[in-house]
């Protein structure tokens, strides 16, 4: 018998304004939606997990744009999903991460922090459409902290237009002295559809984004973090285990309006039409994956890990040695360079984690 998905994600699509680079399903918040949601979503979670999980994350959107009734509400009702050694994680924004949220979180069990923050620069904060400045972003930060909050993670995204080094360092190191366990950093991508893309507004030439990235994984590994995936650093082995679900291609359970879930060997996204969901019709489409693709999802997500995948594990899954099938491919596009194979492991060296794309697009 198949096991079962461990790990849940719960969509909240509300945000109080939208952010100029964002393409993820959201809509403006509007009371009157609010409890009709979140009636449609309990339904869902009750239709679609039957087991409890070992990682909850909510996601948005911005969960914290709901109501404090309608977010106590919501957390209460997802938290009876979960086993005794839990991970739950609520992603926020700085202007309605309230004094009041954080209690409500506290008491309804989450020990997770997801935050925000984006930049240092509040003129570019405010032309990205983020409604907050830094220095308010370090005091909710702080007050995170002494309600007893102790893994937190911040957001940064850099490559913006005319963004120096300098400017990149000065974040690291403001970001640094707010001393969490967790940095997740991004480069800037122009989505289509978002705002940025229909301003026509330009990615940051790869050469300087690859010359950014490089600095940011330096600095970061002398100020104690860990890079344990493509864009993720920790210190005190404060990974995020809900994301480790989807980089070791497990399944996951996906509520909401356009969330996605892998169950049973199936793939399948919801619906990004409230009104459907509001019917009860969650999911908008579903592919069941096959061995090949089922390799290649592996390979997709397992290659973002600094630690990559044991040969073991592989060939539990396929059959065969990774190396007895890749290794031509690997001489004849000489990407060598790009795979360490020591310790039982296939993994990706710092030059192949930085020439990602390039390295699977050779190899599958």
């Amino acid at each position: 018998m198949a096991s079962k998905p461990n790990s849940l994600y719960i969509h909240i699509p509300f945000c109080e304004h939208v952010c100029s680079y964002c393409d993820f399903t959201k809509l403006f918040y509007n009371q009157k939606y609010e409890k009709p949601y979140l009636d449609s979503l309990e339904n869902e979670i009750k239709l679609k997990v039957s087991n409890i999980v070992s990682t909850l994350y909510f996601g948005g959107g911005t969960p914290t744009a709901l109501s404090d009734e309608g977010f106590e509400r919501i957390l209460n009702f997802a938290k009876q999903y979960l086993t005794s050694n839990y991970e739950f994680t609520v992603e926020s924004n700085v202007e309605n991460l309230t004094e009041a949220k954080l209690d409500i979180m506290k008491k309804c069990g989450v020990n997770r922090l997801s935050i925000g923050v984006q930049s240092t620069c509040n003129a570019l904060l405010k032309e990205i459409g983020r409604n907050h400045t830094f220095e308010e972003a370090q005091k909710i930060v702080f007050l995170a902290k002494s309600k007893g909050f102790n893994n937190i993670n911040i957001d940064l995204i850099y490559g913006f237009k005319n963004e120096s080094l300098n400017d990149l360092k000065h974040d690291l190191l403001e970001f640094i002295k707010l001393d969490i366990d967790h940095i997740s950093i991004y480069s800037l991508i122009i989505e289509k559809g978002s705002i940025l893309y229909n301003q026509k507004y330009e990615e940051q030439e790869e050469g300087e984004s690859r010359k950014f990235y490089e600095f940011i994984v330096s600095f970061l590994r002398e100020h104690g973090y860990e890079r344990y995936e493509i864009s993720n650093f920790a210190r005190n082995q404060k990974y995020s285990k809900h994301n480790l679900t989807y980089w070791h291609n497990e399944e996951y359970y996906g509520c909401g309006l356009g969330a996605s879930g892998y169950v049973g060997g199936v793939h399948y996204e919801n619906t990004k039409s409230l009104p459907k969901y509001l019917e009860g019709n969650f999911i908008y489409s579903f592919e069941k994956v096959d061995e090949k693709e089922l390799e290649e999802y592996f390979l997709l997500t397992n290659l973002r890990l600094e630690k990559g995948f044991l040969k073991a594990d592989y060939k539990k899954l396929f059959g065969v040695d990774f190396e007895q099938k890749y290794n031509s491919k690997i001489l004849n596009f000489s990407l060598d360079g790009y795979f360490d194979f020591t310790n039982d492991r296939v993994r990706l060296t710092d030059e192949g984690l930085i020439l990602m794309d390039f390295v699977l697009l050779k190899l599958l």
